[in-house]
C-alpha cells in the first residue's frame, strides 16, 4: 500500500459537536469510526491533549484474544475478537492481524486447575479453546522449555487458535482515516481542563483551546478519566500503575505463536519485523509516568529465559512503559456516569487494545442512545456498590 502524506485533516475546533470524545487512542478512535459508521452520527469531535494514539495504543504488547472467564467478559472479548477478524475489509487498510493463537502457561496445580475450567466455559460460550499437555503444547511452540527440571516446570496450557497481534499504530491510523472520511474531527494538541456544566448535567468541555459544546461526552482517557471526573466530584474506583515492555534485536522468525505466564510473569512474541515483544506485571506503585522499574526489566528478562533459554543471546534495544488503569474487580467501567450526558470507558488493565473495535461498537451504541449496549449493560459503575463484580482477576493477564 502506497501512503498518503496524510491520512486525516487537522481540522480547527467547532464551537459545538453532538458528541465530544476525550482521548485519541484506539478506544477514541473506533468510538468516533462507529458513531459515524452504525448510527450516522458525524458532527462528532475526538480530542487529544498529544498526539493521536500517542498514550497506551502506541505502548502495548498488541495481543488479541477472547478466552476469558465469565460470560460478561467472555461476551464482550468474543465479539471484539469477530470484529477484528473482519476489520481489514471493513477499515480498508492492512493492520498486520496475524492469528498466530495464544497460549497460556500452567506451572502448579492451581493453574491446571483454572486453566481447564476457563477451557470449558469458554467452550460453553462459543470460544475456541482447547487444554493441552506439555508435549502437545511442543507441537504448538517448539522453543519453549518444558523440561521438569526448572524453577516453574509446564504443566500444560490453555490454547486458543484465534487469538494473535497486530500492529496497533496501523490500527489506530485506520480507525483514524475512516472515521475522518465520515467527517469526524480529529483535533491533536487540545487538553480537555475542565467541564462546561448546567446543574447536574454536562454541556461541554473546557479546553486550552477554548471552550467545545457537547450535547454528550465520551470519555476514553484510561486512567487519566478519573482525573477529570474528579473535577465533577465524581470518583472513579480506578489505580493507575506504570506497565513495562521490550523489545530485542530484529531475529530471523522463530516464535511462532503468543506465550503468555501469568506464574513466572512474562509474555512474549515476535513482531511482523522480527523483534521478540515482551511485557511483564506492574509495578506496585500508582503513577501516570510512563516509565517502570529497572528489577520489574529483570525479573522480566528472567522469567524469559526460563522459558525461552534460545534467547539467552539475544540484545535488548529498546524497553517503554505504559500506564494501565485498573479496577477492583479487573474489568472495565463501561456506560453513564452520576452526572447526566457524561459517559466513561475506562479501566482496561492490560485488556484494552484487543477490545478495541468491540468496545468502540458498545460505546458508540451507549453515545448514541444513552443507555448501555446489552455487551456493556453489566460493565456499569453501580456494580461497585450493589456487589455485582466481574472479578476477572485469574484470567485477565499477568498484570493485574
Amino acid at each position: 500500500m502506497e501512503h498518503p502524506d496524510w491520512l486525516w485533516r487537522t481540522p480547527e475546533p467547532k464551537k459545538s459537536y453532538d458528541v465530544v470524545i476525550v482521548g485519541a487512542g484506539g478506544h477514541g478512535l473506533a468510538t468516533a469510526y462507529y458513531l459515524a459508521r452504525n448510527h450516522g452520527i458525524t458532527n462528532v469531535a475526538v480530542l487529544e491533549k498529544g498526539w493521536l494514539a500517542g498514550g497506551n495504543m502506541a505502548r502495548n504488547t498488541t495481543i488479541i484474544r477472547s478466552n476469558y472467564l465469565w460470560d460478561e467478559s467472555a461476551g464482550i472479548y468474543e465479539h471484539s475478537l469477530k470484529l477484528w477478524e473482519g476489520l481489514r475489509e471493513d477499515l480498508e487498510y492492512d493492520f498486520l492481524f496475524s492469528q498466530r493463537g495464544v497460549l497460556n502457561l500452567a506451572h502448579t496445580s492451581q493453574d491446571v486447575r483454572e486453566g481447564t475450567r476457563r477451557v470449558h466455559a469458554n467452550r460453553l460460550n462459543g470460544i475456541d479453546g482447547e487444554w493441552l499437555t506439555p508435549d502437545e503444547l511442543v507441537e504448538v511452540c517448539p522453543i519453549v522449555n518444558t523440561s521438569p527440571d526448572v524453577r516453574y516446570p509446564v504443566l500444560g496450557g490453555t490454547w486458543q487458535p484465534r487469538a494473535g497481534i497486530a500492529k496497533h499504530d496501523y490500527v489506530a491510523w485506520a480507525f483514524a482515516r475512516k472515521a475522518d472520511r465520515y467527517g469526524v474531527d480529529l483535533i491533536q494538541g487540545c487538553e480537555v481542563t475542565g467541564f462546561i456544566t448546567d446543574g447536574n448535567r454536562v454541556t461541554g468541555v473546557e479546553t486550552n483551546r477554548g471552550p467545545i459544546h457537547a450535547g454528550r461526552i465520551g470519555l476514553a482517557a484510561a486512567g487519566h478519566t478519573s482525573v477529570l471526573t474528579s473535577t465533577l466530584g465524581v470518583r472513579l474506583p480506578l489505580q493507575s500503575h506504570p506497565l513495562q515492555a521490550l523489545v530485542s534485536e530484529l531475529l530471523e522468525p522463530v516464535h511462532p505463536t503468543v506465550v503468555m505466564s501469568n506464574h513466572v510473569h512474562v509474555y512474549v512474541s515476535q513482531a511482523h519485523k522480527g523483534e521478540l515483544v515482551m511485557g511483564a506485571g506492574i509495578d506496585s506503585y500508582n503513577s501516570y509516568g510512563q516509565r517502570g522499574s529497572v528489577h520489574v526489566i529483570e525479573q522480566q528478562m528472567a522469567a524469559a529465559l526460563e522459558l525461552f533459554p534460545i534467547f539467552a543471546h539475544a540484545h535488548l534495544i529498546r524497553t517503554w512503559g505504559g500506564i494501565v488503569d485498573v479496577t477492583p474487580d479487573a474489568s472495565p467501567i463501561i456506560g453513564r456516569t452520576p452526572v447526566e450526558n457524561l459517559f466513561v470507558n475506562c479501566g482496561w488493565g492490560t485488556g484494552g487494545f484487543k477490545a478495541t473495535p468491540g468496545v468502540g461498537w458498545v460505546f458508540a451504541h451507549t453515545l448514541a442512545h444513552g443507555e448501555p449496549h446489552e455487551l456493556n449493560r453489566p460493565f456499569t459503575l453501580e456494580r461497585f456498590t450493589t456487589g455485582a463484580l466481574i472479578d476477572e482477576h485469574g484470567a485477565a493477564a499477568v498484570a493485574h
